[in-house]
């Protein structure tokens, strides 16, 4: 597997990139350009981390609402997907990321609607066209899993896989947004060894982070650092070392590079204690 995280430097060449990645230890990266990178500059990028054995992990479709309410706004949103799911393929990235999106005010708010069958429809539908649209040849489009819409645990990601039915369409697998009530964050090891059991084949990206239940009414899940809260980091490993070799694991969402640094030593750490051979 390979270990990776943001890099927060401006850099002017692949050649500035890759350094920013290797001085960290990383082996993975997300994606160094837009959609609206010129090819030679794509190719670029692509060609320098083939050489220098860096995964492309993923390209972040963000802020991006592909089931809104407004259709001008839905449509927009589909074709930005799609920009960016062809940038993912021509990177050579594992999948394209995002959202699914929201019926409420914002591209990844909670909304009463957004577990609604409607709901559920408008995915399936937003998915398939994504896909149609930019007919990767090797990247994925994969939906991020979020507590307040689909797909938000095991069931509900089989249910989407089984409906969209497109072979490009994968999962990515981020734990801690599913940790989403009391008794699943106490299970947690439980609910990861499952989900990696069930849908392992399909996964292609994951995101690292930890998450702490607070002792505050009603329910506190907040997100932590790695090695910091309660998510069982060797099972977790232990998990993920029996898919493919060259998974990409990203760090994400921490304040600066002292503290990617800190959950990156801790994430090799307990790798190094379960026996999982982790590049980066």
């Amino acid at each position: 597997m390979h270990l990776g995280g943001p890099v927060d430097e401006v850099f002017d060449s692949p050649a500035a990139w890759i350094d920013a990645l290797e001085t960290r230890g990383y082996t993975t990266a997300t994606a160094p350009v837009g959609p609206d990178a010129d090819p030679g500059t794509i190719d670029a990028y692509a060609d320098s981390a083939g050489r220098a054995g860096i995964t492309i992990a993923e390209v972040g479709a963000w802020e991006q609402n592909p089931i809104a309410d407004d259709t001008d706004e839905r449509e927009a949103a589909i074709d930005a997907c799609a920009r960016h799911l062809e940038l993912a393929d021509r990177l050579g990235a594992n999948c394209c990321v995002t959202v699914a999106g929201s019926r409420g005010d914002s591209w990844a708010a909670p909304h009463p609607e957004n577990f609604s069958e409607e709901t559920f429809d408008r995915i399936v539908a937003s998915v398939r066209k994504i896909l149609d649209r930019a007919e990767p040849d090797t990247a994925s489009y994969a939906l991020e899993p979020m507590p307040w819409i689909f797909p938000h645990d095991i069931e509900s990601h089989h249910r989407l896989l089984e409906a969209v039915d497109r072979d490009a369409f994968a999962v990515h697998f981020d734990p801690v947004n599913m940790l989403s009530s009391p008794e699943r964050v106490a299970r947690n090891a439980d609910f990861v060894e499952r989900f990696v059991d069930e849908l392992g084949e399909e996964i292609a990206c994951v995101h690292l982070k930890d998450v702490v239940l607070r002792d505050e009414l009603t329910t506190h899940v907040d997100e932590v650092r790695p090695g910091t809260g309660t998510l069982d980091y060797h099972s977790l490993l232990s998990a993920l070392d029996t898919l493919d070799d060259d998974l990409p694991l990203l760090l994400e969402h921490l304040d600066d590079p002292d503290e990617y640094e800190l959950a990156a030593d801790y994430v090799r750490e307990v790798a190094a204690d379960v026996g999982v051979a982790l590049r980066g």
